[in-house]
């Protein structure tokens, strides 16, 4: 791909010299003899890269830099004099040069410095992209909602932005407590440190306090070098504990002095190690009645209860249904390269009429299914799968249509149904899956083989 570059540059030798030399290494070449005439080129088009002259018909070049930055602030400048000095130099450098060359220069020499400037402007260009697709990504718009419970949401979560309070997401699974706390930290001061997050109930205990702490070499069997936690890795930014009221005791005083001390040690070692962490927790149990049972610390729960963000499941909130799923089929067209449309009248008051188990995370999923599958411009009841279009959930129960079927299929789809059902309550994940249905693990895999099903779907 070839480079653009501009020369602003008087004396017409050099111009000349410049433009042909540059034009055999592949590099797109304008040039203008004036500062006024530079900046005119540079309002009408992007270059990579700017070779300025320091000496300038009624300007000198150094002075030209600031209006240069202000037409295009990631412009990289190399300026070019026949009058070299320290003292310029540095005042070129510090008004925002790249570099600075004497004449008479090698172009052997300024060509390797070129491409070098020209990498830097690409790596400029991608940081800033990238830094405007987290915005997207995590902008309060990808929380969509419209309903009186979530405008609440949109409240409290705008408050608290621009502090460092701890904040405690409380909700079902797959109601978005991972999105609002990403958007909490991309729209603080912390937002270009480290968002760390760790799902709690995903860690064995016996590795959390290492996941969490790290650890010294030789600290356990295994230990064979030293490893930083997701404390010390998201020090000046945010910490995001997912489901932390499946910790266990032992491990909630460890955070309790965390929040209270900004310390800890790493296990098996003695050194304390201190932090500036901002700490977002999240779960979907019901903390206060896990105090009570003794289950939860109780100044745990005071420490991590400073700003408490309640997010509603999806059943309780179902006039933001339409809104959600014209999201997600813009965000499917998008990821799937297609072109669907929208929703029938039909498939949308199925949709409203569901309940939603898994919150928003289920339905997007479901729509992103759709538009993988469907042959059609515009997603119909048949796009979804059964246990939405056969399912009447206002009564909690699960409907099988039974007609001119025989008794083993009805319930071999009884059965898949239930099990279906299971892995959408718990994301997925089959050890939660098989304790909510009171069956072993292995039962559970059994079952996810033989109905085919795909459980990646849920998580």
């Amino acid at each position: 791909m070839s480079h653009r570059i501009l020369v602003i540059e008087d004396e017409e030798d050099m111009q000349f010299m410049l433009r042909e030399a540059l034009s055999r290494r592949g590099y797109e070449v304008e040039t203008a003899g004036t500062g006024d005439e530079g900046l005119a080129r540079l309002k009408a088009a992007s270059f990579d890269l700017i070779l300025l002259d320091v000496r300038l018909p009624g300007q000198d070049g150094v002075s030209l830099i600031p209006a240069i930055k202000e037409i295009d602030h990631m412009s990289i400048i190399i300026l070019m004099t026949a009058f070299g000095s320290r003292r310029l130099a540095m005042d070129a450098i510090q008004s925002g040069a790249y570099d600075y060359f004497t004449k008479p220069f090698r172009m052997d020499e300024m060509h390797t410095v070129i491409q070098r400037a020209i990498e830097k402007r690409q790596l400029l260009k991608d940081i800033h992209e990238l830094e405007r697709r987290l915005h997207e990504q995590y902008d309060f718009q990808n929380i969509i909602g419209n309903s009186s419970t979530m405008k609440e949401v949109f409240e409290v979560i705008q408050k608290i932005t621009d502090t460092d309070v701890t904040a405690l997401i409380i909700g079902e699974s797959g109601t978005g407590k991972e999105l609002i706390a990403q958007a909490i930290h991309y729209h603080s001061g912390r937002k270009s440190l480290p968002f760390v997050k760790l799902n709690c109930v995903a860690i064995p205990d016996g590795l959390l306090e290492s996941e969490l702490f790290g650890h010294e070499k030789g600290a356990f069997t295994g230990a064979v070098e030293q490893r930083i936690g997701k404390f010390e890795l998201a020090n000046k930014g945010t910490i995001f504990l997912d489901e932390i009221g499946d910790m266990s005791l032992t491990t909630q005083a460890k955070i309790l002095r965390v929040l209270q001390e900004r310390e800890f040690e790493r296990v098996g070692g003695a050194q304390t190690v201190r932090i500036d962490t901002r700490v977002i927790a999240a779960t979907n149990r019901d903390l206060l009645k896990a105090v009570g049972e003794g289950k939860f610390r109780e100044d745990l729960y005071f420490r991590l209860n400073v700003v408490t963000i309640f997010v509603p499941p999806l059943r309780q909130r179902k006039d933001d249904i339409p809104m959600l799923a014209e999201h997600f089929i813009r965000l499917g067209n998008s990821k799937f390269r297609r072109q669907m449309e929208g929703l029938t009248p039909d498939a949308l008051g199925m949709l409203m009429r569901y309940d939603w188990p898994g919150n928003v995370r289920e339905l997007q999923n479901y729509i992103e299914r759709a538009i993988v599958l469907s042959d059609e411009i515009v997603l119909g009841p048949a796009c979804f799968p059964p246990q939405i279009t056969h399912q009447d959930r206002s009564e909690g129960t699960t409907a099988v249509d039974t007609e001119d079927r025989s008794l083993k299929d009805v319930m071999s789809d009884l059965e898949k149904q239930i099990v279906l059902d299971a892995l959408s309550k718990c994301n997925g994940v089959q050890v939660r899956a098989a304790k909510h249905l009171g069956i072993t693990e292995r039962s559970l895999w059994h079952l996810v083989k033989k109905h085919s099903i795909e459980v990646e779907q849920f998580k």
